[in-house]
């Protein structure tokens, strides 16, 4: 009988713990903890998404280091939101300032997180695997296929307005398919084109050398990028061959036929050529119906930015660059034949680019005549304004919905090139009046989306990071930092679905598998660094003709009356990559991963200062700095003006708080040149002999800097926007760099090796005064002998300087400007 009740207590038991645990697992299985499986650098925004399908949400989390399995950090900065999407509890748990670097795990209430990366190298090598997809997707010779496809493009259709009869063949072979499809659009490859182009312009060291120009292995001593960069160009060429012929679309959708690897069509009724719709500027067939082109504009004026830009970074082979300037101007001019938009044309189905806006393509075209020039045509400028004026925002971020590619590129580039070059700031204006337009949306979810699901809803998520950080670097402001995060979180994982966007990457994280490709469902190929499209509002998902998924949904307990995404070939809606989307993920990488690292590699830190930029650039930064004297502020504001420079300048307190100093500070700020602080009253901060000795308290200094800043809070300067700090007397230490650090300031100072922080001196200084032609000698002496010349710079000279000082070196300022610009300088603003 003891053994009997013993048996029933022992199975009671069993069976009490097996409910326990199928219990715990099931609630396991009701929360998530989502991250950016990729990784976060050190000093970024840090922030993951707690995901719950019942009421918990956790009080604090924890991170735990996989190594040793020992918690390293926890935080109850906790930020609730309330239900989204299939989820009845969401909030960001942040842990920014976490910059230790590992591998880790975040944890809250027994539920773990993916494996958790910091380090500054998160990115590294991102924008090149991304560029894999790139070559994949040639038309022509195929290096990943190392065969040739598409060989016989193409006959003309609706060339009659340009006396091309139909039928009428031209050499079209070349370019990117446009997708898992094999139709090629002249609008989505110049776009591509441009921000191939533009990564490797602003960000040239980020991109290695593997591949040869025809993409197969081995290098050319040129990047690969720029390789990339120049298929699409030539490409374009052959889609503009003559200045008043320019085609719009290589094949439509008759390319449908089926799913397989490209080779040669047939299936158009010549042979084996493809059709090149002809831009009339007028509709063309969609469907059973007609398109709405109403102009030439919008594809014209893409090829003439890409070709300006092409023309500047291919200079070094005179005779494409020559011809790329040739054809950016017959372009041009095409642009302006019918102002107006030019969508694409379909046969079978209604579904095409339905591109209803031209103005920003025009604006991006007028300022993109200045990229190789020394000197800015203001003209330029004005009329790129004036374009811009007209679309001040691009109108996705104003709607919840779009048509497909209603309006496209899904970012105005042209707003970035006009705010480097206008005097003024209204381009960096309307990027932060399109960013709030989403933020008033993203702010009421923990995931911060306030992107619509679209179709190509990701292209759109790349293209709003990327507007964030641009208004970040132009203007200094980072409010908007966490929303741009979040959105480059979202592309990796930290989204409903705890997937990555992008195929293949990370290598160790949840990323597409299964995409409608015909490279990945008929042959198994993989199609590394593809940006997929990314999920849609469920009402469109339900909407599309022809889609059967193949297999069981495995992110069915994510999909909801929201939004859907799917990994399966099935799901041309969210699971197509595209190669213009890709593309725009090249820049973006290539920005995250060049801003993640710290400025060491080629930058020269002295005592806790940079003292040089990066020296493998050819970029320098004219700094000036004031105190007592501003004699020199009004002929130096002129000459900045009219060789169209931007500087820097470092007042103290009591320069900002002269009367007689007032209009060339306004002056100065309205030019659009980086004001910052050099202590309020120009005090040593530590011995000159003994430089560890100092000769303040940490109190006299914050306060000494405090008062700085309310000085220029006079003239509408935050701190916020002026955040690096030149000392006085160019004289600091260690603790000095420290203290400036905790009050979340950069300190830097001039690079030695030239002269010109002597410009000050005076003859009864003996030995120690240095007379401007003395001083300049020394800047041209280290541009000529000087390791990596004067790449990366900060050449401080004074604003003003002592009545015993006769020859003043700011006379010289036009000179010396003449002489940088003519070496290949660029010069910028400290804070670009």
């Amino acid at each position: 009988m003891k053994n009997k009740s013993f048996l029933i207590v022992a199975l009671l038991s069993i069976s009490w713990l097996l409910t326990s645990f199928i219990s715990e697992k099931r609630k396991q299985e009701q929360r998530w903890i989502r991250i950016n499986l990729l990784g976060y650098p050190t000093e970024a925004v840090k922030v993951a998404v707690w995901a719950s399908k019942t009421d918990e949400v956790p009080a604090s989390f924890e991170i735990v280091e996989k190594e040793t399995g020992n918690i390293v950090y926890t935080s109850s900065h906790i930020k609730r939101f309330g239900s989204y999407g299939p989820f009845k509890q969401t909030a960001r748990l942040n842990f920014s300032d976490f910059k230790k670097q590992g591998n880790f795990y975040i944890r809250a209430n027994g539920t773990t997180s993916p494996l958790l990366l910091i380090n500054d190298e998160v990115y590294k090598g991102a924008a090149d695997f991304c560029l894999q997809y790139m070559r994949q997707q040639r038309s022509g010779f195929n290096p990943y296929l190392k065969d040739s496809c598409h060989t016989h493009d193409g006959f003309v259709l609706y060339g009659a307005k340009a006396g091309i009869k139909d039928s009428t063949h031209f050499d079209a072979s070349g370019g990117w398919h446009d997708a898992s499809d094999y139709l090629q659009y002249s609008t989505t490859t110049a776009n591509a084109t441009y921000h191939l182009l533009m990564a490797y312009r602003d960000f040239p060291q980020v991109f290695g050398d593997k591949q040869q120009a025809n993409g197969l292995d081995g290098k050319n001593g040129r990047a690969d990028i720029l390789d990339e960069a120049k298929w699409g160009l030539d490409w374009l060429l052959k889609m503009h061959p003559k200045k008043n012929i320019m085609f719009n679309q290589l094949a439509d959708d008759r390319d449908h036929i089926s799913m397989r690897i490209p080779k040669e069509d047939s299936q158009y009724g010549k042979g084996f050529e493809r059709p090149l719709y002809f831009i009339t500027g007028e509709p063309q067939q969609r469907g059973k119906f007609m398109n709405n082109t109403t102009g030439t504009s919008s594809t014209a004026a893409k090829f003439t930015s890409a070709f300006n830009l092409g023309a500047v970074l291919f200079k070094a082979d005179r005779n494409y660059a020559r011809l790329l300037v040739k054809k950016a101007k017959t372009a041009y001019r095409f642009a302006l034949q019918k102002p107006g938009v030019t969508q694409t044309a379909s046969v079978k189905s209604p579904y095409i680019y339905a591109e209803d806006n031209w103005v920003d393509d025009m604006e991006l075209a007028e300022v993109s005549f200045n990229f190789s020039g020394e000197k800015v045509q203001q003209k330029k400028v004005t009329k790129a304004l004036q374009y811009a004026g007209q679309e001040s925002i691009t109108p996705w971020m104003q709607k919840d919905t779009a048509a497909h590619y209603q309006y496209y590129p899904f970012i105005n580039l042209g707003h970035y090139e006009v705010a480097k070059q206008e005097k003024g700031k209204t381009a960096a204006s309307y990027y932060k009046q399109g960013i709030e337009k989403v933020w008033n949306r993203a702010k009421n979810n923990a995931f911060y989306r306030g992107v619509p699901f679209i179709w190509c809803s990701n292209n759109l998520t790349v293209a709003f990071a990327m507007q964030c950080n641009w208004y970040g670097t132009l203007s200094g402001d980072t409010a908007y930092t966490e929303l741009e995060q979040a959105n480059v979180d979202w592309l990796f994982g930290c989204n409903p679905w705890g997937t990555s966007m992008v195929y293949g990457l990370p290598e160790w994280g949840d990323t597409p598998r299964d995409p409608h490709s015909a490279f990945t469902h008929l042959k198994g190929y993989p199609i590394n660094g593809g940006l997929v499209d990314g999920p849609v509002y469920t009402s469109i998902y339900k909407s599309l003709i022809g889609i059967k998924l193949n297999e069981a949904d495995e992110y069915a307990d994510f999909q909801s009356d929201l939004a859907v995404y799917h990994d399966d070939y099935g799901d041309y809606s969210t699971n197509e990559p595209t190669m213009d989307g890709t593309a725009s993920l090249i820049y973006l990488l290539a920005a995250k991963e060049a801003q993640a690292k710290p400025p060491t590699g080629h930058s020269t830190f002295y005592l806790g200062a940079n003292i040089r930029r990066d020296s493998t650039q050819k970029k320098i930064y004219l700094v000036f700095t004031g105190d007592e004297f501003g004699d020199g502020g009004e002929k130096i504001n002129a000459v900045l003006d009219q060789k169209e420079v931007k500087a820097s300048f470092f007042l103290t307190g009591n320069f900002y708080r002269n009367p007689n100093f007032n209009g060339l500070i306004k002056k100065l700020k309205s030019k659009g040149h980086y004001l910052g602080p050099h202590s309020d009253q120009h005090l040593l901060y530590c011995d000159w002999t003994k430089r560890d000795s100092l000769l303040v308290t940490k109190m006299q200094f914050e306060k000494d800097l405090n008062n700085n800043y309310n000085a220029m809070a006079a003239f509408g300067i935050k701190k916020a926007e002026a955040k690096y700090f030149l000392p006085p007397y160019e004289w600091y230490n260690k603790t000095i760099a420290n203290w400036s650090r905790e009050q979340g300031l950069a300190l830097i100072n001039f690079t030695p090796g030239t002269k010109s922080n002597a410009d000050y001196t005076y003859p009864e200084m003996g030995k120690r005064y240095r007379s401007s032609d003395e001083i300049f000698k020394s800047i041209t002496s280290f541009n000529e002998n000087g390791p990596n010349g004067l790449n990366g710079f900060i050449l401080l000279m004074h604003i003003g300087t002592d009545s015993r000082r006769s020859d003043k070196f700011y006379n010289r300022l036009a000179e010396l400007i003449t002489y940088l610009k003519a070496a290949g300088y660029k010069l910028d603003r400290i804070d670009n």
